[in-house]
């Protein structure tokens, strides 16, 4: 058997086998951010079960905050949105600032058809 044949035949392997875990469980931090950086999921330490595990329970929480939104009364403030489970190989959210006063301006400008 030719390497080129082998290395075809590991890269072609479940995500769930052990030889590729094993290849996952190596990397190091560094490699790490760089499979964030180019948002590869498959490269990453969970499995595709876990994957979609951790997908199902995003989507009951979801559930569960728009149950909420709903059946609050309106008076109190509406919860937070849920976050989603951090899964390795993505990038993680961040919190965008909320829109100032003067921002807000501008683009309502820009919206209007205003320079």
């Amino acid at each position: 058997m030719s390497w080129r044949r082998l290395r075809i035949l590991i890269e072609h392997l479940p995500p769930e086998s052990a030889t590729m875990t094993a290849l996952r469980n190596s990397l190091d931090d560094d490699e790490w951010a760089e499979h964030a950086e180019r948002g590869e999921p498959e490269a990453a330490r969970w499995s595709q079960l876990e994957q979609l595990t951790a997908a199902l329970i995003d989507a009951v929480r979801r559930v569960e905050y728009v149950l909420i939104c709903v059946n609050r009364d309106g008076k109190s403030p509406p919860p937070d949105p849920p976050e989603p489970i951090p899964r390795p190989g993505t990038k993680t959210r961040t919190k965008r600032p909320p829109l100032s006063d003067e921002s807000a301006e501008i683009l309502f400008r820009l919206i209007n058809g205003g320079a």
